[in-house]
């Protein structure tokens, strides 16, 4: 029989299955999503990343506070994609990091979490401005940017433009992001079904980003539980792999790390035509020790 931890016991390290990994893709000439796995200490211990160097500090042997799972895909031709999403995740861990102490007040209210995630979003945001600003070769660079961050048991959800969250709960995928682009807004006025929406230009254009004209970071806060699954991806993912595929592959997942590779290949095999992402978590309940 498996075991049946009790619903408000937190997860220790060992009961998390987490993985995420990134593929440049078929066609693309450079991969400009990043994305960040950490557990929050009294500093940030990354524990998997495609960042090149993050700066965090020494990781700490202190229980876990939260963990935290991050994606972003870049907008913009030539190195400005890349180095917004690398520039938004680098800071966005700096300022998450450096807000520890906030995670320790069990009686935090949850407006006072949503609205730190929200200025932390628009704090990287002027950093992505500025940083444009000083380097005419970054000019226009912009990046999506999706923060998970579990204090169990509740979860906080930073979303900039259109890299999704899901959740399967139950055997039920649900988005619980939902996409700042265009086509979405075309769809919310009624303008356009979703069918349509996705066979038009307006799918693959923000209307709001990290970097770009408009940001307008939206923070929800959900509940986590032992067995539900988490997926976070770049649109590299969905733009190959419809939701009941992905559905599937996750109620069938044995680990993490074998459902993020048999995703991200099937992005690959549905056409491979812009870099994919995919972060997959879960708490999984051990026998006692």
């Amino acid at each position: 029989m498996p075991t049946q931890p009790d619903a408000g016991r937190k997860p220790r390290d060992d009961e998390i299955d987490v993985f995420g990994m990134t593929h440049q893709g078929l066609v693309r000439k450079v991969n400009q999503d990043h994305f960040l796995l950490g557990s929050l200490r009294k500093q940030m211990q990354v524990l998997l990343t495609s960042l090149p160097s993050v700066g965090t500090g020494g990781a700490s042997a202190d229980e876990r506070v939260a963990f935290v799972a991050m994606v972003a895909d870049g907008v913009g031709g030539g190195p400005r994609g890349e180095a917004a999403s690398q520039l938004a995740l680098s800071a966005i861990t700096r300022y998450v990091a450096n807000s520890a102490e906030c995670y320790y007040a069990t009686d935090t209210a949850d407006e006072s979490f949503l609205h730190n995630l929200e200025e932390g979003a628009r704090r990287v945001h002027a950093d992505v401005l500025a940083k444009a600003e000083q380097d005419r070769e970054l000019k226009g660079m912009a990046t999506t940017l999706t923060v998970w961050l579990g204090v169990w048991p509740r979860v906080y959800l930073l979303q900039v433009g259109d890299s999704r969250c899901y959740i399967l709960r139950k055997g039920k995928l649900t988005q619980l992001s939902r996409d700042q682009t265009m086509a979405q807004e075309l769809i919310d006025q009624g303008a356009l079904t979703r069918t349509e929406a996705g066979r038009t230009p307006w799918a693959n254009v923000l209307s709001s980003s990290i970097g770009g004209g408009q940001n307008a970071p939206v923070v929800t806060q959900v509940t986590n539980e032992w067995g539900v699954v988490w997926l976070l991806c770049s649109d590299g993912l969905t733009k190959h792999v419809p939701d009941d595929k992905i559905e599937a592959r996750l109620k069938e997942m044995t680990t993490a790390k074998q459902v993020c590779e048999a995703l991200v290949q099937d992005a690959l095999d549905g056409g491979g035509t812009d870099n994919v992402t995919v972060i997959v978590g879960r708490a999984v309940p051990k026998e006692p020790v």
